[in-house]
């Protein structure tokens, strides 16, 4: 079995055809997904697939890229991660790649869904894009180690893989590790320690190959894990087990069933 580590199925593209995208979930054993907020308007629809689909789960949090929007507090963040199926907190970060200009707004946001991660007792899910040095120097001077969490579609370089690591944090690779020109992102994959890894879509966007450009969805993750059990050496099996156990040790909310 397979989770999709990361998701967003609200999303048009998505939640329009969501009974075939289920239905191909199951004759990919793909058995579990997270589905991830990015924005709080947009939160109750998060919620709701997760609430009204016993396999899907639920993150609360905004993502970095966007701007002039309602604004994440420590108080409402804390109160909308109240409920089971929310799992962890985020999606969150630093992007300097979309964004230029003073950004400490961007990195306000970022401390304060530390916060109340830490708060709540929830792993984080954490974006970084160009930005990988403020990130790191943000998730140690708010100790994001109490909770750890995961460093999501994973482009950095092996020093930063490990650096997240010793902080407690799990690296995910999306379609992007399948990429012929992804080099450090499959050197990354091939040299991480395996309880370490967790696979992911970040569907619609990111598909694998051989899907690459077309629109992305969970069952896809399978490609994923296939590229990371080649450049290893080891069975797609194995990767699926440890992928599937690293994602329930992490969200210790989250429940097999």
């Amino acid at each position: 079995m397979l989770v999709d580590s990361h998701c967003h199925l609200n999303f048009p593209e998505l939640l329009d055809n969501l009974p075939a995208i289920k239905l191909a979930m199951q004759e990919n054993q793909v058995g579990y997904a997270l589905c991830i907020s990015v924005t709080l308007p947009d939160f109750p629809q998060v919620l709701a697939l997760a609430e009204t689909n016993r396999h899907f789960y639920a993150s609360v949090g905004v993502h970095p890229d966007y701007e002039n929007i309602e604004e994440p507090t420590l108080e409402g963040l804390l109160a909308l991660a109240n409920h089971p199926k929310v799992i962890a907190i985020g999606e969150t970060g630093l992007d300097y790649f979309r964004l230029t200009g003073d950004l400490e707004w961007q990195r306000m946001r970022f401390r304060t869904h530390i916060r109340a991660a830490i708060a709540c007792g929830k792993p984080l899910v954490i974006h970084t894009r160009n930005a990988a040095e403020d990130t790191l120097r943000i998730m140690r001077e708010e100790n994001a180690h109490i909770v750890g969490g995961v460093m999501h579609c994973f482009t950095e370089n092996l020093e930063v893989a490990l650096q997240a690591i010793e902080l407690g944090f799990y690296i995910s690779f999306s379609g992007i590790v399948t990429f012929k020109n992804a080099l450090i992102i499959k050197e990354v994959a091939k040299h991480v320690p395996l309880n370490r890894i967790l696979v992911e879509t970040d569907s619609p966007y990111l598909a694998p190959m051989p899907y690459r450009g077309k629109t992305n969805q969970p069952s896809y993750v399978k490609h994923v894990a296939e590229e990371v059990a080649k450049l290893r050496g080891i069975s797609f099996e194995e990767v699926s087990a440890a992928t599937t156990e690293n994602f329930f040790r992490l969200f210790k909310h989250a429940v097999i069933s």
